[in-house]
């Protein structure tokens, strides 16, 4: 029975190590083979997780307790289950929560405050730098009142088409916007 404890530890930090590794290299050659696993429980960290703990687990109840083999393999389930369920709610779930992304959609302009960067004539299009999370991004623009905008002149954005965005000058008078 030992041999099979060891096996599981030895096999668990193998993968792991190999994980760390070749992880990148190991997904994109599944490409997504592997995607009717996605149950959130059945993440590659919690099994081998679970493999590993139960290997050691094991390892230590056959080796400083008197208890029966039976107990043995009882007893190393449930650490590798409450292990496992430790490393779901305290990492992988908040991780899960924490990703952040610098997309965004062109539409999530819309309404959205920005500076003209390059003039925007009465005909033609210009330039609007927009702040978006902690950067600020550049896009083409073009007056919806066929107004010139010179460079610096804050403008909201009020319609987005084919790409390119529908800005209006933005005023604010005493608090409120016009």
């Amino acid at each position: 029975m030992e041999a099979l404890f060891m096996g599981c530890l030895v096999g668990g930090v193998l993968f792991a190590i190999v994980t760390v590794l070749l992880g990148d290299i190991l997904s994109s050659a599944l490409d997504g083979m592997l995607d009717f696993l996605s149950v959130d429980f059945l993440n590659p960290m919690i099994v081998a997780g679970a493999v590993t703990v139960f290997g050691g687990a094991g390892i230590l109840f056959t080796r400083y307790s008197g208890f029966a083999t039976t107990v043995i393999v009882i007893l190393s389930i449930l650490t590798a289950i409450l292990v496992s369920v430790v490393i779901y709610f305290l990492y992988v779930k908040p991780m899960e929560n924490s990703e952040n992304s610098t997309g965004y959609s062109i539409q999530d302009m819309i309404g959205r405050i920005g500076e003209v960067t390059i003039p925007l004539p009465s005909q033609g299009f210009g330039e609007v730098m927009i702040k978006v999370g902690a950067g600020n991004t550049l896009h083409i623009a073009s007056s919806l009142e066929q107004v010139s905008l010179s460079a610096g002149i804050r403008v909201v954005v009020v319609d987005v088409e084919d790409g390119f965005l529908w800005v209006s000058e933005f005023e604010e008078k005493r608090g409120e916007w016009v």
